[in-house]
């Protein structure tokens, strides 16, 4: 007997949302089979310069697919007409979905976010869940924003970013989009599981200047300024490797409440073309899985899902360039791949693919 093209049409749509369940703003993955199903991650993207927003659905993407945990995205958003916008600095919609989340990822860059979208972010501090920080989340937000009197935005004085992190926005310790940043493990340290199948990390986002850890961190690896972003660029010589930077770390944080304990992993590393380096990717993977309570496997699979195309860094201040772009949520949902759009200015930078051309 054959099925009706009605059902069949109706099967493909219940496979379908299973993957992108309409439970909420943002994008959406249905954990497969792996060690993290039945947890749950949620992304925080919102920076004007790292591409956040092609990052971290790649990374939602590995996390839901290869290694099982449900994952949602949330994007900083137009709130007029709806597409995803970076420079939109007091709008993401969905934080509500950290109300059931084992696990925060933010990668957000001076956002002042209202209040109904900054109490599910206490509340999920306040329960001390972990939280991952890349890059530009030690100074995560901006303004006036607070809950309760604990304040988010005085990054100056510290905000989220040291109060959660560990540090704040101090400088560029690199020439920016001249010098790049390699991954040197902490021998101390090498033995961690976050570092397991970790060997050559390297970001063409330039090392950050690191200079608030109190001692009480773990420190997982150093930045070593390189000449060039190429990849296979050499160390520059003199005092700006001695000492060396901070790039990855584990610490305790305290809650808002003032008493709650939670664990953070933060790397100052993170752009989007930072993560065409598979083991930086794994490190952020091995950060996911450590901290959710799971054994971190030799050589976590971090194979791209879906091809990724980052886009180089840099601010894009012409007003028309994202309403003319239009990116939604779900021009980054399974099976689809937006390409790379450099900002005007950037450097060539051929380490990694770019799309297709039109």
């Amino acid at each position: 007997m054959k099925t009706p093209l009605r059902l069949l049409t109706a099967l493909a749509l219940a496979s379908f949302t299973s993957l992108f369940a309409a439970d909420g703003p943002g994008l959406h993955f249905a954990g497969k089979e792996g060690p993290g199903k039945g947890k749950k991650i949620v992304f925080i993207c919102g920076d004007e310069e790292y591409r956040s927003e092609e990052a971290l659905p790649m990374l939602a993407k590995i996390l839901s697919q290869r290694h099982g945990f449900d994952t949602t995205v949330l994007f900083p958003i137009d709130p007029e007409k709806g597409f995803i916008n970076p420079n939109e600095q007091k709008n993401i919609p969905g934080t509500e979905a950290l109300s059931d989340a084992d696990l925060l990822v933010i990668f957000t860059r001076f956002r002042d976010l209202p209040a109904d979208q900054t109490a599910p972010i206490t509340a999920f501090l306040n329960a001390g869940k972990p939280v991952i920080g890349l890059r530009t989340s030690t100074h995560a937000f901006n303004g006036k924003m607070e809950d309760g009197g604990w304040t988010y935005g005085d990054w100056q004085k510290g905000g989220f970013g040291m109060k959660i992190l560990g540090e704040t926005w101090v400088a560029h310790h690199g020439a920016h989009k001249k010098e790049g940043a390699r991954g040197v493990i902490e021998e101390a340290n090498a033995s961690h599981p976050v570092l397991r199948g970790v060997k050559d990390v390297f970001a063409a986002s330039d090392v950050y200047t690191v200079k608030n850890l109190t001692g009480s961190e773990t420190i997982l690896m150093r930045g070593i300024v390189t000449e060039t972003l190429d990849p296979a660029s050499k160390p520059v010589e003199g005092e700006k490797n001695n000492p060396t930077q901070a790039l990855a770390w584990l610490r305790e944080y305290t809650a808002p409440n003032g008493t709650t304990k939670g664990q953070a992993f933060c790397t100052t590393a993170g752009a989007a073309v930072d993560l065409v380096n598979e083991d930086l990717r794994r490190l952020v993977v091995n950060a996911a899985l450590h901290l959710t309570g799971l054994e971190v496997p030799e050589k976590a699979d971090v194979a791209y899902v879906d091809p990724f195309y980052p886009s180089f860094y840099g601010f894009i201040k012409d007003e028309a360039f994202w309403p003319g772009r239009n990116l939604k949520p779900e021009d980054f949902a399974l099976g689809k791949a937006p390409v790379a759009v450099d900002p005007a200015g950037s450097p060539e930078w051929p380490f990694r693919e770019t799309g297709p051309k039109p």
